[in-house]
This record gives C-alpha cells, structure tokens and sequence, in this order.
C-alpha cells in the first residue's frame, strides 16, 4: 500500500522510473541499479500502460533484486504520460533520498554512493548532481549531444539556469533528499503535462534550495533513434508542446509563489521567447509581431534588435530560409 505520511527511512534511496515499451531496453537500466555500490534502494518501476513485453522483463527481474537485497515494486497503470506515471509511483516512496533515472538510461556502480555520500558529508545541502554523458543505445559507444549546456558548474542556485537552458535538466543526474521534496508537493503528486516530468521534479526544488554538482561523469544517457524525445512533431503537436510548457511554467510559479517584478518579467520573457521561436518556424507573422513585442516590453530586445528580428521574419522565408535559417539558429544557440 502508498505510504500515508512523510517518514522516510534513513539513508535508503528510493528511485522511481517510469517505463513505457521498454522491453528492449529496461534491462540496462534494472542491471545498472542492481550494479550500484550503495547497500540500501529502493526500486519503484511505473509502467505506464505498455504495449509490449515491458511488464514481463520487470517481472523477471524480482528475484534478482531480492538476491541484492534492495526493495522491488513494480506499479502497473493505464498510459498517459511521463509525469502522469511518476504520480503513481511517488506514493510508495519511502527513502530518505529520491532519484527518478529514465528507464533507457544507465547508472555508473558509483553513482548513487558518491552523491549520497557527498550529502551526509555535507549536510547543509539538500540536493546534489553529477555530471552524464551520452552513448549510443545500439553501439554502446560514448557519443556527443551538442543541444545541451552544461553552464557554470560552480553555480549552485540553478533554478533559472535550468530554466533558461543554461545548464543540464538531464533526470538520473539529480538527487534530492525526499523530506524536502514531500513538503513542496504534500499529496505527492507533480503537475501533470505531456511534456516530461523534470521541470516539475526540480524546479521547485530548485527555487528554494542550492544544488551542487559533482565533476564526475556518473549518468549515461541512451541516444535512442526514434525515442519519445527524438520523434518528429507535427506543427500542431509541436504548438501544444509550446503551450503546455508554459501553463506548466505558470503552475510552477504559482508552486514556489513568485510574485517580484522582476521574476515575473522573466518569465515573460522566457514564454515571449519560446512563443517567437515557434511562430518563425512556421512562419506565422503575426505571432512573430506579437512576441517580438513582449520580449521588447519586458526589456529582453533593443528597437535594433527588433527591427533587425521583424527583417530576418519577413523577408528570410522560402528556399533562402530553409537554407539558412537552421545554420542561424546554431550561430545564436536557438533550437532550430
């Protein structure tokens, strides 16, 4: 049965994945957990209404964790989302620490003790990171993911690096002590969108507290052709994306209650900069006005940069924009 109150039990760390067809790959992930140095986890595993063998791999798997000694639950639930299946594995969480690694993904032997041992060594933190990297998930071979920033690794209030995408969201990264997590979300439950789950894991918890990162490489994260996050959106799904991002944003304002000017300037800004992105791949004009307009009022554009904006709009479009504009796009470090 889920866990009714917020006790957790010292030094366990719980991790909870959701899985969704995983049946080619959840054995990397299970083997990599059952691999960790740290004597004391927790496996809560989320399928989120699979299609295919998914259910009977984890099966397979209970036996294996009972021998290791770790604590092994598999929540079975009808398919919505990545954060939808998160919510149902949250209230069975009974760890003192929290991690939620997705289920392609591999964690070094290491991982876990090195960040656990980093927070008992310093115990006015309450979050830490370690640094992934990236492999080929048919080859196995380390590869590069040139769209992510790793930022100023000696920052640690993250919560508009993350945000702004100056640093990495990257989920099996991240381990926060539970306790603090509950008391932000008390029902256990994040906010639901089809768009992820990690700005709704870290960004509140970022808001209010510090994050370290240790320089180690300690995550690997699959390069999947073909994966959920690699799928080409139409435009239609590719706008709703947009739009859930932001009512997202908006609710996790609402989550931390930032109320300053100054912030909730910024945060129009960042939705006015999405919102004009979006507009210029599909070249909707006025959409492209309306942004360019917000970004000037909250102070992020000059007039030039305007003007100069509304004349790349208007005039670089057809077979010159299709040439260009993805090469302009990496030459300002824009999603292209």
């Amino acid at each position: 049965m889920a866990v009714e109150e917020n006790v957790f039990i010292s030094g366990r760390v719980s991790i909870v994945t959701p899985v969704y067809n995983g049946e080619q790959h959840l054995s990397g992930m299970l083997d990599a957990v059952l691999g960790q140095t740290y004597p004391w986890i927790e496996m809560i595993l989320v399928d989120d209404g699979s299609m295919d063998g998914t259910v009977a791999v984890a099966e397979s798997y209970r036996g294996k964790f009972a021998a290791r000694g770790y604590e092994y639950r598999i929540v079975q639930a009808s398919h919505r989302n990545a954060s939808g299946a998160i919510n149902q594995g949250l209230p069975y969480v009974t760890g003192e620490y929290l991690a939620w690694p997705d289920s392609d993904d591999v964690l070094e032997p290491e991982s876990v003790e090195k960040r656990v041992c980093f927070l008992e060594k310093h115990p006015g933190y309450t979050c830490v990171r370690s640094l992934s990297y990236y492999f080929d998930a048919q080859t196995g071979e380390r590869c590069q993911k040139a769209d992510e920033q790793r930022g100023d690794l000696s920052r640690e209030e993250l919560f508009w690096d993350v945000l702004e995408s100056r640093t990495f969201v990257c989920c099996g990264c991240y381990l926060l002590k539970s306790a603090c997590f509950f008391a932000i979300y008390p029902k256990r439950q994040i906010p639901e969108y089809d768009v992820g789950q990690n700005f709704q894991m870290l960004l509140p918890y970022l808001y209010q507290y510090k994050c370290p990162t240790l320089q180690e490489e300690l995550y690997g994260v699959a390069v999947r052709t073909g994966s959920h996050s690699r799928t080409e959106l139409t435009r239609k799904q590719e706008e709703k994306k947009y739009a859930d991002y932001e009512k997202l944003v908006d609710d996790i304002a609402r989550i931390c209650q930032i109320g300053d000017r100054a912030s909730l300037d910024r945060l129009t800004c960042w939705k006015a900069g999405r919102r004009y992105r979006i507009a210029l791949k599909y070249r909707n004009w006025r959409d492209v006005r309306m942004a360019l307009r917000s970004l000037r009022a909250c102070g992020a554009l000059r007039v030039g940069d305007v003007v100069k904006e509304l004349l790349w709009a208007f005039f670089m479009n057809g077979w010159v924009k299709e040439k260009l504009y993805p090469l302009y796009c990496r030459m300002l470090g824009r999603e292209g």
